[in-house]
């Protein structure tokens, strides 16, 4: 963090610096200002950022950025605080024990300990390791983040600050920026301005990342535009004019601004809508907000009056509205000398719901060309419903006194719902009751996992992996090792420590005990014991029918068999209802006495077969050229089973041979001899099962056979063979198991890749 000091550098608390970070503060304000920048001087001596960038620079630049937002005296003086170098990764202090704190009160030391938490964030997702990180998913969670850390929004506006001076540093002093920081600008910290209001930092950071990250692109853009930023607002400030004295003559109360289009923004509209530069049209653009829909359309005709409108780049959003609701009218007109640029008329009500409403300017800006919605909850757009109105109601009552202070503001709005505030203390942004109900923590790969308040770490282990939670043991919190019932905060970093098998405990389910917040997990803690407390049941009931069946001399029964005549669809229905004592063992000897169809007596190795098994029985459910009384049997090289793609081959004295159509034998015969080859289709199959190959690989441990059967118990499979093999702690098992079709073979396969050690689960 440390370099050698600059030596003979002019200060950047000069008198000029003093009197820009003053603007708008009163007399104490300015020497809370003064105490700041006498207590960080000594501090900044020398240090530099990892960039290169003198710190005092830095938090001096930070600080007119924040003056320009018009942020209270608190806010200004905690982030030329922030600036100053510390361990990042190292726990915040208590507030009792902060120097920042006791020097400048509690106030200014919180905002202090919210930016560098942020800054925490950042460090560690730019370690992160997980490709999942980078997914878009996973920067909507961590702009989500970044807004819960800051309770007060002052925080943010902090960081993003502090973003936008570095960008700027790069750009004074031609250093190198790298991708990553750039990349992180446009898909993080961009984005967030926008969704907050805050263009003039938006469309800043988009068009310097966009420089750094592309500056072929950026220059050919610059190259294009044939005139200056300041003659493109020069222009726009004399529009602004022209139509407000317009409006006036004609008695239309109206507000209007407007805007030069930024570099980036003009080269994403190309990329995404396939423009070329001279159909951009809004390359300057003007909004008009009225006070009635009659007003927007006499506004109308007075723009059109004094500019030549392009009749193809008209729009009528208000009598034909987008599917979202968005109402407004859009048109182009051409000045005199032939420079075309935009016009948006609205009224305040559609104003407002086009900036705060379903709407929003960042839901489609953000969407893409296909017009998606990034995911937000209601709670989560409303509270950023509410920081923009609060940001544009700050920039009213702050810049509303100045001479055309509406053409200063890039897009800005200024909704009629904020233009009163709570008096003195109206610049103290701070966030609303309701965003406390889900938290942001990390996992040691830097994901952003979202979880509801309360949540511990437990609840986080299942979040993540159902088996996880199940072996969860132990867990740290930022490196720290705490109590599993510990509650977590947003911006922590979790690690879970796991048994190598295992299960819960049922104090998990207990409430007073605190171990778990989320439902989601209370129902897999009781799916656990529901599915140990059927299978104890299963083996108990099991015991009670065969010992009933030895008293009755009936030990060789087919018991599926015994289970149906009883009126259970399963054996193991009829051992879970003798276990509960729901059913009278007496009934069994009812059975053999009953005239009719007695229980078919089985040989003991097949007892636990399938009454229905397909390959037992030779009623394979397969119409031969549809007909069904024909000889089949089931290829066991393939092992077919419904809905499978099946082809039939003429065998010599066994029948019918029906193999899966990508069976690699049935290729090789069929290919050898076509005539023989026969078309067949699945019949009637409800009543049968199949006998299918399940192929499962994991890492060799202690119980892992055990497991998986109880998978197979728990979903009521027979299993017919095992053949299984161990080499360098690596197993391979092939289960041959009967099933009635897909549906079943799929949640099967579902259920053994949650097993603990199980790489793949896969039928064979």
């Amino acid at each position: 963090m440390s370099a050698p000091p600059v030596l003979d550098a002019p200060s950047p608390f000069d008198a000029s610096w003093r009197q820009e970070v003053g603007a708008g503060l009163d007399a104490d304000g300015m020497a809370l200002i003064d105490q700041a920048v006498a207590w960080a001087i000594p501090r900044f001596e020398g240090q530099q950022a990892l960039t290169g960038e003198p710190l005092a620079s830095h938090g001096a630049g930070v600080v007119r950025i924040l003056a320009a937002l018009h942020t209270d005296a608190a806010t200004r003086a905690a982030a030329l605080l922030a600036a100053l170098p510390t361990d990042l990764m190292a726990p915040a202090p208590a507030l009792r024990n902060d120097p920042v704190a006791t020097a400048f009160g509690a106030e200014v030391a919180r905002l202090v300990q919210g930016t560098r938490a942020l800054l925490r964030l950042g460090v560690v997702a730019r370690q992160a390791s997980d490709a999942e990180a980078e997914s878009g998913s996973q920067k909507e969670m961590q702009r989500k983040m970044l807004l819960a850390m800051a309770a007060d929004l002052r925080i943010v506006l902090m960081r993003l600050a502090s973003r936008l001076r570095t960008l700027r540093w790069h750009a004074e002093s031609k250093a190198p920026c790298s991708i990553a920081f750039a990349r992180e600008t446009l898909d993080l910290y961009a984005p967030l301005a926008n969704r907050l209001g805050i263009w003039q930092i938006k469309w800043e950071m988009e068009d310097l990342a966009f420089r750094f990250l592309e500056p072929d692109r950026y220059k050919q853009i610059a190259r294009l535009l044939e005139e200056k930023r300041v003659e493109r607002e020069a222009f726009i400030a004399g529009a602004i004019d022209r139509l407000q004295t317009a409006l006036s003559k004609a008695g239309i109360e109206a507000e209007v601004s407007g805007r030069p289009k930024h570099i980036y923004s003009i080269w994403n509209k190309m990329r995404v809508k396939r423009l070329d530069f001279a159909q951009m049209y809004d390359l300057r653009a003007l909004r008009i907000i009225v006070d009635d829909v009659r007003a927007c359309y006499t506004a109308l005709g007075l723009v059109h009056e004094m500019w030549t409108p392009l009749s193809d780049e008209f729009d009528d959003y208000i009598s034909r509205p987008k599917p979202n609701g968005y109402r407004s009218l859009h048109t182009v007109v051409a000045d005199d000398d032939g420079r075309p640029f935009e016009v948006q008329i609205r009224t305040r009500e559609m104003h407002q719901f086009a900036e705060y409403g379903m709407a929003a300017h960042w839901r489609y800006k953000e969407a893409g060309a296909k017009g998606g919605q990034v995911a937000a909850s209601s709670e989560y757009d409303r509270q950023l419903a509410w920081m923009r109105q609060l940001l544009a109601w700050n920039s009213d009552v702050e810049g509303g006194s100045e001479p055309g202070a509406n053409a200063a503001k890039p897009e800005s709005a200024k909704p009629a719902s904020t233009r009163s505030g709570p008096g003195k203390n109206r610049n103290v942004v701070t966030a609303p009751a309701h965003t406390d109900e889900r938290i942001y923590v990390l996992t040691p790969q830097a994901r952003v996992i979202e979880l509801p308040a309360g949540a511990t770490p437990v609840d986080f282990a299942y979040h993540l992996h159902t088996d996880l939670g199940h072996r969860c043991r132990g867990a740290r919190v930022d490196g720290q090792m705490v109590p599993l019932q510990t509650r977590l905060s947003t911006g922590q970093t979790i690690e879970i420590i796991s048994a190598k098998s295992g299960g819960p405990s049922r104090d998990w389910l207990n409430p007073q005990l605190g171990f778990l917040a989320s439902p989601r997990a209370r129902a897999k803690v009781r799916m656990w014991f529901n599915a140990i407390e059927l299978q104890q049941r299963i083996t108990q009931g099991q015991a009670l029918v065969e010992k009933e069946l030895q008293r009755l001399g009936k030990t060789a029964v087919n018991l599926e068999q015994l289970a149906q005549n009883l009126g259970f669809a399963r054996a193991d229905d009829l051992y879970v209802a003798a276990a509960k004592e729901e059913f009278s063992l007496r009934q069994i000897d009812s059975v053999f006495q009953q005239p009719g169809p007695a229980v078919e007596p089985q040989p003991a190795a097949l007892r636990h077969a399938g009454s229905g098994s397909a390959e037992k029985s030779g009623k394979s459910g397969v119409l031969v050229v549809g007909v069904g009384s024909l000889l089949t049997q089931l290829a066991r090289c393939c092992r077919p089973a419904p809905p499978d793609a099946i082809a039939g081959f003429v065998t010599r004295g066994r029948g019918v041979s029906i193999h899966r159509s990508d069976c690699h034998s049935y290729l090789a015969l069929a290919a050898r001899e076509p005539e023989r080859v026969i078309e067949v289709a699945w019949g009637e199959t409800s009543d049968n099962f199949y006998p299918v190959d399940i192929s499962v690989r994991a890492h060799d441990r202690p119980g892992l056979l055990r497991d998986l059967s109880e998978v197979f118990a728990r979903l009521r499979l027979n299993v017919v063979g095992v053949n299984t093999q161990s080499k360098q702690s690596l197993a391979h098992m092939v289960f041959t198991v009967e099933v009635r079709g897909g549906e079943s073979l799929a949640r099967a396969l579902d259920a053994l890749a949650e097993v603990a050690g199980v790489s793949s689960a896969a039928r064979r």
